[in-house]
Order: structure tokens, then C-alpha cells, then sequence
């Protein structure tokens, strides 16, 4: 393969052979059932050769095809446990391997859009990609000035590809929909398709990406690598170790998945708030778990992992506990959560919408009614509908669990349960649910949130999420809670200062060096 294949005919052929293929290995189970064989057993052998042709049709095609197999990926938690060990392998692939581009190819973009000296601006360069992915690939390399970088290099015709499979993955799309029960294709789709130009302009991602690093700076949590270079399909940007999510949903520690959970939940929440941008693209391949500090107070040290200092347990997490307190920061010796591919954002001047924080709260606190304002204020139930506001209320219940409890423990069969439960058309929340309407304003928010919680399904991390919500959410701290709150913070600080005042005539002394300040 020396292009991404862009022939639209070509690329047609390759997708629109994944639902005959399916068919195909439908019939040839019915007849192995009828020859004698067990039925389970020749589901399982079928199921395992349709995720093998997915991803390896999705993966050979990248553009739009491996991005819908990438955004599939996070979902398999939602799949029943009997079918979801054959795709779990396989969609699990898409989140941090493709086919790489030839190096002939790659040194061609790079000669294009950086000069034909651009080995110049680099004092080693990878051939061999570390990572490829939905557009483009990533090779490590070292900038001239000796940093270590990553040199994510956009494929040649991948805008084309991209709109061509989405439009060719629309069209089959409800042949996809067993894979994530519950779940619309469609609408994925439509929205993937409507990001396209965002997701092609390496500058738009850049700039993305320098407001995450500027705000997250000095953060003890998050790690938001640098960007060093930027031009037409070519961004150089901090390259950045640590363990990989995938890795860590696969063999991660106990303490490592509830760290990492928790982090993740900070990020989705705490980024709109300091950002205004809210990281759409959540899927495992775009986090690393770090490894922690050196020392206390020593957060720009470097970050040594090969020896017993650093890290003391065999598995690498430098013996703490991932444990949280209130939403505080984490303290030196805490594993960090480092973000990448800023390609796909939603722009959020003031945060996420404050009506997802306070119908969140309305419904904690079981006000049917208020719940059912809020939302069709917002357009989630049209004019022309009306509902039952308690019905309402029974249908988000066990949806917002994760919010009612001090800790909660996501796992897939929480997951399979909430997809069941509304996949269901005997159900009533499912009868409910296709009565709701999703506004375009909040259909990027939405997918990440899912997105997100399939992710912390996958890691079965416990997280304090009332925590993050109370931190960062707009709306899901009463105002008159939070007005008690300032006027209290207030009186402290008025009777520390008058406590202070009362001791003006006594000199401060000096801080001990190494002591408390």
C-alpha cells in the first residue's frame, strides 16, 4: 500500500463487502448449526470472524471507516458478555494500531509542507511510526533543540476518504447497530461528517491544544503536551511516555484503573470550565497514565521509571493508592493523567450548559416536575410531545446512579444493564426514550459523556463523580448552596485577618529553612 486508498470506487467495494460478509457468515453458521454443531459454539466462531473482517476492513481504510470503528471501540462495554469477547479484540485494535504509511510517503508530506530540508529541523527521526490512526500517523523524533517530539503527519487524500466512508457508512448504517445496542449509528455519522473540515485543519488543532497546555500548565493531575511546530497536515508536538489507557483497562493495577477513572472524569468536566473547550474525542488511545512525581513540590523533575526509587512496585505504580479527597488536586506521588489529539473539540464559551448541572440536581432531588421544565425549555421534549414529568424521572434514575453514591464502581454489566434496559422495545423506558429529542447543541456534549462512561466501564475504575460534578459543573450546586458557601469562606478569612491584625505588634518570624512556611 503506498497511498491511503482514496478511489472511491475502491474504497465503496471494501465497506459494502462488510454487510454481505456478515450475511455471508450468518448462512454459513445456519448450516454448521444444521450439520450437528452447537449453536453457541458456531455463534461464537461467526461473531469472531465478523470482528476479524471489521477491523481489518475499518483499519486498511483508516479516514472515516477506522474513525467510526475507533468511536465504536469505547462502546463494547454496552455489548452482552457473550458476543462482546470476539469484537472486544478486534475494535480494541482501532484505539492505538492501524497499517502505517510507507516512509516514502511520510518523508514526501514532510518535504511538502515543512521544505525539502526538513530533516534539517530534526536531529533523529522514526521511520517506523509509533501510532496510526483515524487521518494521520505519529513518529517519534527529536527537535534540533534536543527535545524528544511527535511528528503527527496528516495522509495524503485523507480528507476525501474521510467523507466518502461516512457517507458510504451511512448508508448501512442500522446493519451496524447490533454492535452497540441502544445506540443510533446514524446520527454518530451525521455528526462525524458535519466535524470533517475541524478535524483536517492541523492548525485549528494546534491552537486547541496550546490553550489546553497554557491552562493545565502547573496542573499536579493533567498533562497536556507542548506544540512545537505546526503547518499544512504536519504537527510536531512534547512527545509524551507513560502507559497507555488501553494497557490499563487490559492489566492495569486496581489502583491504577481507579486513578485513571477518576482523572478522566476531572478532565471531561474540568476542561470546559478552564478552557472553554470540551475534548471530543475520548477514546483510550488518546490518554496515557504517568508515572508520579519524584519528589513533593518536585513537579517539574524529570520523570524517571526504570529504577526502584521511582517506581517501587513491580507494576509500576510507585505504591500510592489513587486514593481522592473532595475533589482536592493530587499530591506528589500520584499517578497523572496525560491527554492527547485535541483534533476534535466542542467550543463552550462559558462551560458545559448550566442545564445539565441543575437537571441533573432536579433529579437527585426527585423534583419530576422541575426536571421536566428544564428539559423542554432546552428542547430535549418537543412542543408537540407531552410526557408524564414522574415518568421522566423514572427513565433518568438509574441512569445518573454514578451521581447519587459518595463512590461508585462503573463495570460492563452496569452498562449492559442501562443498554438493555432502554434497547428493550418491551420497556418502558425504551417506549419513553424514543419520545425524547437530543438539540444539535448538545449532541457532541452527549457523545462524549457516553463516550467517557464506556471508558471508565472498560477500566471498572471507582470514582468519586458527585465530587467532579459539585468542582466543575455548572448548575449541579444549588445557588443559594453555593452563596452559603462564599459567605463562609468570607467569614473565615475576616477572622483570620482580624486575628492577625491583633497580633500586628509582634514581628512575623522567619521562616525555618526546610520547615512549614
Amino acid at each position: 500500500m503506498s497511498d491511503l486508498p482514496r478511489k472511491a470506487v475502491t474504497r465503496t467495494a471494501k465497506l459494502a463487502a462488510l454487510p454481505l460478509g456478515f450475511a455471508g457468515r450468518a448462512t454459513w453458521g445456519l448450516g454448521k448449526r444444521i450439520g450437528g454443531r452447537s449453536a453457541e459454539l458456531v455463534a461464537r466462531e461467526v461473531q469472531q470472524r465478523t470482528a476479524e473482517q471489521l477491523f481489518r476492513t475499518l483499519g486498511e481504510l483508516k479516514g472515516g471507516a477506522m474513525k467510526l470503528g475507533q468511536a465504536l471501540s469505547v462502546f463494547e462495554s454496552a455489548l452482552p458478555e457473550e458476543i462482546a469477547g470476539p469484537y472486544r479484540a478486534a475494535l480494541t485494535k482501532l484505539q492505538e494500531a492501524a497499517p502505517p504509511l510507507p516512509a516514502g510517503t511520510v518523508h514526501a508530506v514532510l518535504a511538502e509542507r515543512i521544505g525539502e530540508d526538513w530533516r534539517e529541523y530534526f536531529l533523529e527521526f522514526e521511520d517506523k511510526p509509533s501510532a496510526a490512526a483515524s487521518i494521520g500517523q505519529v513518529h517519534r523524533g527529536v527537535w534540533h533543540d534536543g527535545r524528544e517530539v511527535a511528528v503527527k503527519v496528516q495522509y495524503p487524500g485523507a480528507g476525501e476518504a474521510l467523507l466518502s466512508d461516512l457517507a458510504q457508512l451511512s448508508r448501512f448504517a442500522r446493519l451496524l447497530g447490533p454492535l452497540v445496542p441502544g445506540m443510533d449509528i446514524k446520527p454518530l455519522i451525521k455528526e462525524m461528517r458535519e466535524r470533517v473540515s475541524e478535524e483536517l485543519d492541523y492548525e485549528l488543532e494546534a491552537q486547541s491544544q496550546r490553550e489546553h497546555a497554557e491552562e493545565f500548565a502547573d496542573d499536579p493531575d493533567v498533562v497536556i503536551p507542548g506544540v512545537v511546530h505546526q503547518s499544512d497536515q504536519v504537527l510536531v508536538t512534547e512527545w509524551m511516555d507513560g502507559i497507555p489507557l488501553a494497557d490499563v483497562i487490559a492489566d492495569g493495577t486496581p489502583e491504577q484503573r481507579d486513578r485513571a477513572g477518576q482523572l478522566l472524569a476531572r478532565f471531561l468536566f474540568s476542561g470546559p470550565a478552564r478552557t472553554g473547550l470540551l475534548h471530543a474525542d475520548p477514546h483510550p488511545g488518546n490518554f496515557r497514565l504517568l508515572p508520579p512525581v519524584d519528589a513533593p513540590g518536585d513537579a517539574d523533575a524529570p520523570h524517571e521509571v526504570d529504577g526502584p526509587e521511582a517506581s517501587p512496585n513491580p507494576d509500576g505504580s510507585g505504591g500510592t493508592d489513587g486514593s481522592e479527597e473532595g475533589g482536592a488536586v493530587g499530591a506528589a506521588g500520584d499517578w497523572r493523567l496525560g491527554v492527547l489529539d485535541f483534533g476534535t473539540v466542542d467550543r463552550l464559551p462559558g462551560g458545559l450548559p448550566g442545564t445539565i448541572g441543575e437537571s441533573l440536581r432536579m433529579t437527585l432531588e426527585g423534583d419530576a416536575a422541575g426536571v421536566y421544565g428544564r428539559l423542554r425549555d432546552e428542547g430535549f421534549v418537543k412542543e408537540s410531545i407531552d410526557l408524564e414529568p414522574d415518568e421522566v424521572l423514572d427513565y433518568l434514575l438509574p441512569i445518573i446512579e454514578p451521581a447519587q453514591v459518595e463512590e461508585f464502581t462503573f463495570s460492563r454489566g452496569w452498562l449492559r444493564d442501562q443498554a438493555a434496559r432502554i434497547a428493550d422495545p418491551r420497556s418502558p423506558a425504551h417506549q419513553l426514550g424514543r419520545q425524547l429529542n437530543l438539540p444539535p447543541s448538545y449532541l457532541l456534549i452527549h457523545r462524549v459523556t457516553l463516550s467517557t462512561i464506556g471508558v471508565l466501564c472498560q477500566l471498572g475504575a471507582a470514582v468519586r463523580l458527585r465530587d467532579e460534578l459539585e468542582a466543575w459543573l455548572p448548575g449541579f450546586v444549588a445557588e443559594d448552596e453555593e452563596s452559603e458557601e462564599a459567605g463562609e469562606a468570607k467569614e473565615a478569612g475576616g477572622a483570620k485577618e482580624a486575628g492577625a491584625g491583633s497580633e500586628s505588634e509582634e514581628p512575623e518570624p522567619e521562616p525555618v529553612p526546610g520547615g512549614d512556611a
